[in-house]
C-alpha cells in the first residue's frame, strides 16, 4: 500500500514569465542587484520583470472544495493583471497531485476559454529539474513524479488580466479517524536566481473554501496552519473558510476534520453511466481489536544511511529516529541494525533478542556520517536477514541517491525482488530533495510496504516514530473482499493491500448491475481469521457523481504504467546480464 505519509496530495501552480517564476500561489519575479538602500532599483535587463513596481500582480487567488465523504472536488480561480506599460507573456505549470483527476482545464482569455496541455510525468520531470538548475524554485523537486498541465498564457496587454480555472477531484487520506485536506500555499519570501534576489510579491485577495458533507455526524474541524471560520448546517454538513487580503502564504492550507464512524467505519460510492457498466469508490476502515496476549513476534532491521550528506542535523534525527523504535519493540521481537555509506556495517550478524539493547543504543550514539551511498547492498544485506519462519519488518532511511556499487535503479529494484523473502516488507523514507522516489516507492510496493518523504527541516524522527507508532500493532493482512449479489471487476488497487492501525482500504473498480449489496471484508490478524460485514449497501442503477469514474481510470492508468516500468525494467537487467 502505497502511502505518502505527512506528503499525500501535495499540490503547486507555477507561473514563469521571461526571467520569471510563480511559485506555489504567489508570483515571483528577479530582479537586477540593487543598491543598499533598496530605494529605487536600476533599470530592468530585457525581458526581465521587476515585481516593484511590477508588472505583473496575482489580484485573486480563490480556492473552493466541495467535500463529500471523503472525496474532494477542488475549483482554483486565479486572475493576473498587468499593470505595466508593454505585453506580458508567460507559461502556466500546475502539478497534478498524487491519485487526483483533472476534470476541467481553463483559461479564461477575453472570454474565450483556451485549453491545457496534458504531459507524462517524464517530460514534466525535465521541465520541473529544468526549473530548480535555474534556481528557481527547488520544491518543485516534490513534485517530480507526477504529471503536469501546461498552458501559454496569451500576452497580457498592459492594464490587462487574465483568469485560470482548473478543477480537481481527489480521495483524502484519512488516519486515526482523522480526514486531512491540503492545498500548498507555502512559498519562499527571498530566492537565489543567479546573482538576482526574487521578491514575492502579495496576493491580493486569498479565499479558500471547504464545503463538507458526509454520511456520519461530522464532529471536529481544525486547521493548525490559519485562521477559519467553521459554520454548521445539522450534523452532517459545515463549511470552514479562510479569507485575507495582500497575503505572502509562509505555510500550506491544512484542514482536518473527524466523523463519527460508530462501529462501521465504511462508506460506498457509485456511479453508474445509462446503458453501461457502473464505477463504484470503497472506502473501509475496520476496527482491529487486537488481544495483546496475540501479538506475534517479528524481527526489526533498521537500515541508516551515514553517507556525507547526513552528516550534522540529519544523522541526528536518524539516531533519534533508530533509538525510538528500539525503545518501542515488543517483548519477543528481535532486531538488528544496518547502517551504509561506502560499505555496510551492521551491529551484528542476524537479529538480535532484546537484552542487546544496551549495545544497539550505544552503537547508534556513535554513528557518524561519511562516504558515498551504497543502496543495492545496504538493501541485499538486509533482506538477507529475514527469517523466513518470522514476519520481518525493514525500516530503509536515506537522504540521496545511489553513488556506490550497483547504482541503476532498475537493477537494484531486481536484486531486491529476486532476493526479498515474501515474509519481509520493507518501509522506505527519503529525505530531501534529491532521493529517487521512483526507486524507494517500487521497492517498497512490491514487498507490502510503504513510502514517506521528508523535506529539510522536517524532524525525520518525528515522521519514523509517527510511523511506526501504527505499524508496531498488527496488521489486517491477506485481505479479501466480497460485495455479495453485485458483480464486481477491474479494481484497484490489486492485489488489495495490507491495513496498518488507523489507515483504511481505498478501492476503486467496475460493476455490472446495482442494487443492494451485503459487502465483507475478509483478513487475518496475527495469524486469525477475522471478518467485517457492511450491510445496506446500494451500487447505484444509474446516475451519481461523474467524478467517480475519472478517479477509477486514474488509478487504472496509474497501475498500468507500473506494470510497464516493471516489466520493462525486468526486460533490460534481463538483456545486461
Amino acid at each position: 500500500m502505497r502511502l505518502r505519509l505527512l506528503t499525500l496530495l501535495a499540490l503547486a501552480a507555477v507561473l514563469l514569465a521571461p526571467g520569471a517564476s510563480f511559485a506555489q500561489g504567489a508570483f515571483v519575479s528577479p530582479v537586477p542587484p540593487m543598491p543598499p538602500a533598496f530605494d529605487t532599483p536600476p533599470p530592468p535587463d530585457p525581458g526581465v520583470l521587476l515585481i516593484a513596481p511590477g508588472p505583473v500582480t496575482l489580484d485573486l487567488y480563490r480556492v473552493t472544495a466541495d467535500i463529500k465523504d471523503q472525496v474532494a472536488t477542488t475549483h482554483v480561480e486565479q486572475t493576473f493583471s498587468n499593470p505595466g506599460d508593454r505585453p506580458v507573456e508567460a507559461t502556466y505549470f500546475f502539478p497534478i497531485p498524487q491519485d487526483a483527476a483533472i476534470t476541467e482545464f481553463n483559461m479564461v482569455v477575453d472570454g474565450q476559454v483556451v485549453e491545457g496541455q496534458l504531459m507524462g510525468k517524464e517530460q514534466a520531470r525535465a521541465i520541473y529539474e529544468d526549473i530548480v538548475r535555474q534556481q528557481r524554485d527547488p520544491a518543485l523537486l516534490e513534485y517530480v513524479g507526477r504529471d503536469l498541465f501546461q498552458a501559454r498564457i496569451f500576452p497580457i496587454p498592459p492594464g490587462g488580466q487574465r483568469t485560470i480555472e482548473l478543477t480537481y477531484s481527489q480521495v483524502l487520506p484519512k488516519e486515526n479517524s482523522l480526514v486531512r485536506y491540503t492545498y500548498p500555499l507555502r512559498v519562499y519570501p527571498l530566492l537565489q536566481v543567479g546573482r538576482r534576489p526574487e521578491y514575492v510579491q502579495p496576493i491580493g485577495q486569498l479565499a479558500i473554501r471547504a464545503d463538507i458533507e458526509a454520511t456520519s455526524p461530522i464532529k471536529a474541524i481544525y486547521s493548525p496552519t490559519h485562521s477559519i471560520a467553521v459554520t454548521r448546517d445539522g450534523e452532517f454538513k459545515a463549511v470552514a473558510g479562510y479569507e485575507g487580503s495582500n497575503v505572502i502564504p509562509t505555510s500550506d492550507f491544512d484542514l482536518f476534520y473527524s466523523v463519527d464512524e460508530g462501529e462501521i467505519g465504511l462508506s460506498l460510492l457509485s456511479y453508474k453511466p445509462a446503458g453501461e457498466d457502473g464505477y463504484f469508490l470503497l472506502l473501509a476502515a475496520p476496527n482491529v481489536d487486537v488481544n495483546p496476549e496475540e501479538v506475534v513476534a517479528r524481527d526489526v532491521i533498521l537500515v541508516l544511511d551515514t553517507s556525507g550528506s547526513m552528516d550534522g542535523a540529519k544523522i541526528q534525527q536518524a539516531r533519534q529516529a533508530a533509538l525510538y523504535v528500539l525503545d518501542r519493540l515488543n517483548p519477543d521481537d528481535r532486531f538488528n541494525i544496518v547502517t551504509f555509506s561506502t560499505g555496510v556495517r551492521q551491529f551484528d550478524r542476524g537479529p538480535q533478542p532484546l537484552s542487546r539493547l544496551g549495545d544497539a543504543r550505544a552503537f547508534v550514539n556513535d554513528l557518524t556520517a561519511a562516504g558515498g551511498t551504497d543502496i543495492n547492498r545496504a538493501l541485499l544485506e538486509a533482506v538477507a536477514q529475514v527469517d523466513p519462519d518470522r514476519p520481518a519488518v525493514i525500516i530503509f532511511l536515506t537522504d540521496g541517491l545511489p553513488t556506490e556499487g550497483e547504482v541503476n535503479p532498475e537493477r537494484i529494484v531486481e536484486n531486491v525482488r529476486q532476493n526479498a523473502p515474501d515474509n519481509a516488507q520493507v518501509f522506505s523514507f527519503g529525505v530531501g530533495y534529491d532521493v529517487n522516489t521512483v526507486l524507494l516507492d517500487t521497492v517498497s510496493q512490491e514487498n507490502s510496504g510503504a513510502s514517506a518523504y521528508v523535506q529539510p527541516g522536517q524532524a525525520i524522527d518525528e515522521i519514523v516514530s509517527g510511523f511506526y507508532a501504527k505499524v508496531a500493532t498488527p496488521v489486517l493482512s491477506n485481505l479479501a473482499l466480497d460485495t455479495g449479489s453485485v458483480f464486481v471487476e477491474d479494481s484497484f488497487p490489486y492485489p488489495l493491500p495490507d491495513l496498518f492501525a488507523g489507515s483504511q482500504l481505498v478501492l476503486a473498480g467496475r460493476y455490472r448491475d446495482g442494487g443492494p449489496a451485503v459487502v465483507t471484508l475478509t483478513g487475518d490478524v496475527n495469524g486469525n481469521p477475522r471478518e467485517f460485514r457492511y450491510d445496506d449497501l446500494t451500487f447505484r442503477s444509474e446516475g451519481g457523481d461523474a467524478f467517480i469514474a475519472r478517479l477509477w481510470a486514474t488509478r487504472k492508468v496509474g497501475y498500468l504504467l507500473n506494470e510497464i516500468g516493471r516489466a520493462s525494467c525486468r526486460e533490460r537487467v534481463c538483456s545486461v546480464v
